[in-house]
């Protein structure tokens, strides 16, 4: 009964959704001069309501993060294909709702009550018709274009944060989070039943691969190569592993779990770190062959990365989330915000937003955490770019019920606003 109630709504909302388009930019713009809304789309939207007040309990403990649902309190991935389509429709009909005229109002309300500078109250914000999609930010190319900067401001980020991003200890720790990961997950797919061939036959590659990335990663404090600063006479480096052993192995775990949908997010990071891979390849990462050589392979794995990784690679992005915040993941605008420059002082706006589940302590935390990475990054390409003009930050969220507030957190506002009909 329950299902037939789910897909009845969501056929509704389909059937609705184009001329809900329609009415609600009718009723942005003259909702001052008495105009009634049409019915059918206060029905949807009551409907819509009483849906997401009804879900948001059962779904309080997860978020989608990074594409993939997860559990907030521990952050494990959520394997579950039917709450994971729930939390999509839930989130995709709060965006829905925000554009309702009396949501506007409410978040104007909320600006005016906050620290926002005054030159940022005046805007309009989340009207635009994209603003009701999500975007994942997965490169550089994406922050670039919405901050506008120029093809010249590119060349400088990429300069600027090239050498930083490139460490080796952020090159192998973001691999290795990635092959962990991985582990953890297939690992998880076999507890939960048979599992095919692919996967046995990759729990062997991964094995292998996390033994080579540790020999990048760690060193025999007993062996005296360690310290010894020439190589010693006639040893054959040829001997060592390479980056292109990693490479290979990589090529064919991508290969074997390319169709395990579950496992789509760490395959899809592992296909864009063999692009590092391959110009690496001829690189050593034996740390036991001598300090001066290892240091000198350590300088050839940042000088080969800052060369060839370019701006819009995906790569290259996936060192700098590591190097920002330890992380690989993807970095999400639920309701996308908008970049805006007012006033003669070239102040500069920019604001994202998150749908929550629940108005509570844990859900709004991990709601900020997760707006905080994604200002957090742009503010970081902006200072790069030496880009003119005092970039202003601010995270919205919205939910069903939430008391109207505003706060700080480390130096950004972020303003929580009640979704209500």
């Amino acid at each position: 009964m329950a299902r037939k109630m789910l897909h009845s709504f969501l056929a509704k909302t389909k059937h609705l959704h184009a001329r809900n388009n329609v009415i609600i930019a009718t009723t942005r713009s003259n909702h001052h001069s008495g105009l009634e809304e049409d019915v059918p789309a206060r029905e949807w939207c009551e409907a819509a309501f009483l849906k997401m007040k009804k879900w948001g309990q059962s779904l309080k403990e997860l978020d989608l993060i990074g594409g993939s649902l997860v559990n907030i309190n521990d952050h494990s991935r959520v394997f579950d294909a039917k709450l994971e389509k729930k939390m999509h429709t839930f989130k995709s009909i709060g965006r829905e709702l925000i554009l309702l005229p009396s949501m506007q109002e409410t978040l104007r309300d909320n600006l005016r009550n906050s620290s926002v500078d005054q030159r940022c109250k005046e805007l309009d914000y989340f009207c635009g018709p994209h603003e009701k999609e999500a975007l994942t930010v997965s490169s550089l190319t994406k922050v670039a274009d919405m901050l506008s900067i120029s093809a010249q401001q590119r060349k400088v980020v990429r300069k600027n944060i090239g050498p930083q991003v490139t460490q080796h200890k952020i090159w192998t720790g973001a691999l290795s989070q990635i092959l962990n990961g991985l582990k953890s997950e297939v690992e998880l797919l076999n507890l939960r039943g048979p599992t095919s061939k692919e996967i046995m036959l990759s729990q062997q590659i991964l094995a292998g691969c996390l033994k080579i990335l540790e020999s990048a990663m760690s060193y025999d404090v007993e062996s005296s190569s360690w310290m010894r600063l020439p190589p010693t006479k006639g040893a054959n480096a040829t001997d060592s592993p390479k980056w292109g052993d990693a490479l290979e192995m990589c090529t064919d775990l991508v290969s074997c779990l390319c169709d395990e949908s579950e496992l789509a997010f760490h395959v899809s990071k592992l296909e864009v770190m063999k692009e590092g891979l391959f110009q690496l390849r001829d690189v050593l990462i034996d740390k036991n062959i001598g300090y001066k050589e290892n240091r000198y392979q350590e300088h050839l794995v940042q000088k080969r990365l800052t060369k060839t990784l370019g701006h819009s690679s995906k790569c290259l992005f996936t060192l700098l989330m590591h190097y920002l915040y330890g992380t690989v993941v993807d970095v999400e605008m639920e309701v996308r915000g908008g970049v805006h420059v007012v006033g003669i002082g070239q102040k500069v706006c920019l604001y994202a937003g998150r749908i929550l589940t629940v108005d509570e302590e844990e859900v709004v935390r991990s709601g900020v955490k997760q707006l905080d990475a994604v200002m957090g990054l742009f503010k970081f390409v902006w200072e790069s770019a030496g880009a003119k003009g005092d970039l202003e930050v601010q995270g919205h969220l919205w939910c069903v019920g939430a008391r109207n507030r505003s706060f700080t957190y480390r130096g950004n506002v972020f303003l929580v606003h009640a979704i209500n009909l």
